[in-house]
This record gives C-alpha cells, sequence and structure tokens, in this order.
C-alpha cells in the first residue's frame, strides 16, 4: 500500500521577497531626500523668519532712542529683542543666541559685532554665523528691505550701499559664499 502525500506549500519565495524588499529599500531612499530637502527649506524659512524678526523688534525697541548705544546681545535678550526659538533651553540672559542652523547669532550697536565696542551708534549689526554654502548665498541675496541697509558683509567681502547692489546678487552672494559647510558667516548693517 503505498500513501501519496500531497506537497501543497504556500507562502512567498525568496525572488518575491527580495523583491518586495528593494521597492521598500527605494522608497526610503526616496523618502529620506525628500525629507532631507524638506528640512533645509523649513531652516532656511526659519532664519530669515528670525532675521526679519530681530530687524523689526530693533527699529520697534530704539524707535524714539537718538542712537543704538547699549545694544548688544545681552541687552537684545533683556528687551525681548531676539525671537524665544534663538536661545537654547533653559539659558537666560547672556547666553548664546543661535540661529536656525545653529551657529551663533550677534547683535550689536555700530559696526564691529563681536569685540563688544560701540564704533557707531548710529548704526547697528546683525551677524548670522554658522552658514553652508546655499543658506548663505540665499540669506546674502535676500532682500530685507533697502531701509536703512548701508552694508553686507559675507565672508570679510563688504557691499556697500551706493557703491554695491544691495541686497547683493545672488551670483556673486554664490561666489562669496566659499564654504560648503557651515563656516560662513553673513553681517548686515543698518542705521
Amino acid at each position: 500500500m503505498s500513501k501519496s502525500f500531497k506537497n501543497e506549500q504556500s507562502g512567498r519565495s525568496m525572488v518575491e521577497m527580495l523583491g518586495v524588499l528593494a521597492i521598500i529599500g527605494v522608497l526610503s531612499v526616496g523618502g529620506i531626500s525628500g525629507y532631507s530637502k524638506a528640512m533645509a527649506k523649513y531652516k532656511l524659512t526659519k532664519a530669515q523668519d528670525q532675521m526679519a524678526m530681530i530687524l523689526i523688534n530693533i527699529r520697534t525697541a530704539f524707535a524714539s532712542a537718538p542712537s543704538y548705544a547699549g545694544l548688544d546681545k545681552t541687552a537684545a535678550i533683556a528687551m525681548n529683542i531676539v525671537p524665544g526659538d534663538m536661545l537654547p533651553a533653559g539659558i537666560g540672559k547672556g547666553s548664546t543666541i543661535k540661529n536656525a542652523f545653529g551657529g551663533d547669532t550677534v547683535i550689536a550697536c555700530g559696526t564691529t559685532g563681536e569685540d563688544g565696542a560701540c564704533d557707531d551708534s548710529t548704526k547697528f549689526s546683525i551677524q548670522f554665523k554658522g552658514l553652508g554654502k546655499e543658506t548663505c548665498a540665499s540669506l546674502a541675496s535676500s532682500d530685507w528691505g533697502s531701509d536703512g541697509l548701508v552694508k553686507i558683509s559675507i565672508n570679510g567681502t563688504e557691499h556697500t550701499y551706493g557703491t554695491d547692489q544691495l541686497p547683493v546678487p545672488p551670483g556673486t552672494a554664490v561666489e562669496e559664499c566659499t564654504s560648503q559647510t557651515a563656516d560662513n558667516k553673513i553681517i548686515w548693517v543698518y542705521y
């Protein structure tokens, strides 16, 4: 007497499983790429908003003052000129100010920016550090309104109102934002 066995196999073959994994891999890479681009765009928009907010807040805070004397990082924080998202959590007055890309932001009276000495109290400067090449070029060529903008410095190269075109043309900004890493800095000077 012979027994016959039915050999029924169900499930997926190895080839089918590899095909599914390949599709998942391709979709994942596309998703990560899209997410990365969206985050870069979000941070750029946030940095532009931060710059605009600082500019408006300084103008408002000093609207009736004869000069910008006394404007520095500590005063900007104390006067709520700096948006809250630019201050690291849990740190108060005297702290560092960070832009959307994590780089330092310096707000100062005059045009010096970093040493704290006010060389010209009729002007103020805003400096963003830690910018990548594309971000640097985009921020340097953004139109913040020509009202009071007297100079833009990109990595030490100055562009002055009356002599140069402000905001900096995109092609020039790309040439001057040289670092591929986050080593670029821009200083805007307003009166």
